[in-house]
């Protein structure tokens, strides 16, 4: 059965759709079967895997309120590999047509569970935000992982978020977990990177990943042409970063599924 992650952060611009993505692929190539779902009104993990989120029949809107199933809503990124559950601006109604459906939190999960069984990985691009989405987002997955930078205002907010998850948690799924801590545009030659990524690791030890994922050109550049850095290229600093994070996190399911440490 999948392991369900929300890649979230209540901060905008730390790259969670850049993760979403570039995660989705490089666990793809070490031969992961893959869903993402686009949770956020912008569309914009929609977009970066090619897919036209202006021409779409069905979106996670429309299975949302229970207009189509999840699997009539699904999308193939050509350039990712993974199947994605698209979003673009309809997305937006969903916060006031959810309020009047019953188990309105519960809505992601429900529509989940038929096809958890058909996938490795399941990802959800959650909006900067702790709307009813993200909190659909949250009932609906095993862990959270947080992409964030290393810098103040970032590390100020973590407590926040961190709170927040355990908040809802409690309230909806008391299996949620933070799964780890991801280091984003990371860049070793600013003294604050660095000392806040010490603070980190004293933290939050071994949630936080080894891995960092560096500012890169080709990271930032890949979305406008609808592809993963991977595939848009695969030597880039960034497309390589993603294939170690793809495998950290392999690698820590399998330890955790043999209850040694991480």
């Amino acid at each position: 059965m999948a392991k369900v992650f929300a890649i979230a952060n209540q901060k905008g611009g730390v790259a969670k759709t850049t993760t979403c993505i570039n995660l989705a692929a490089s666990l793809v190539a070490t031969r992961r079967r893959v869903l993402l779902i686009d949770l956020d009104p912008q569309g914009n993990a929609t977009t970066g895997s090619g897919v036209d989120k202006l021409g779409l029949e069905y979106s996670i809107y429309d299975v949302l309120i229970g207009e189509c199933s999840l699997v009539d809503a699904m999308q193939f990124s050509e350039h990712g590999g993974y199947q994605l559950l698209p979003a673009n601006r309809d997305l937006t109604a969903a916060e006031v047509a959810l309020l009047n459906l019953p188990a309105k939190e519960k809505r992601l999960r429900e529509a989940l569970a038929p096809v958890r069984e058909n996938y490795d990985y399941i990802l959800i691009d959650c909006p900067p935000s702790l709307s009813m989405l993200t909190i659909n987002a949250l009932a609906a997955s095993d862990g959270v992982i947080i992409p964030m930078q290393c810098e103040y205002y970032a590390l100020e907010g973590l407590t926040d978020l961190v709170n927040s998850i355990q908040r809802i948690g409690q309230a909806l799924n008391p299996s949620l977990k933070i799964e780890g801590l991801l280091r984003t545009m990371y860049d070793p030659r600013s003294s604050l990177t660095n000392d806040v990524s010490e603070q980190l690791k004293a933290h939050f030890g071994d949630k936080l990943y080894d891995t960092v994922i560096p500012r890169n050109v080709r990271l930032a550049e890949a979305p406008s042409h609808g592809m993963p850095a991977l595939v848009y290229d695969k030597q880039s600093k960034g497309a390589l970063a993603y294939l170690a994070l793809a495998g950290e996190l392999s690698r820590r399911q399998r330890q955790s599924a043999r209850g040694t440490p991480a």
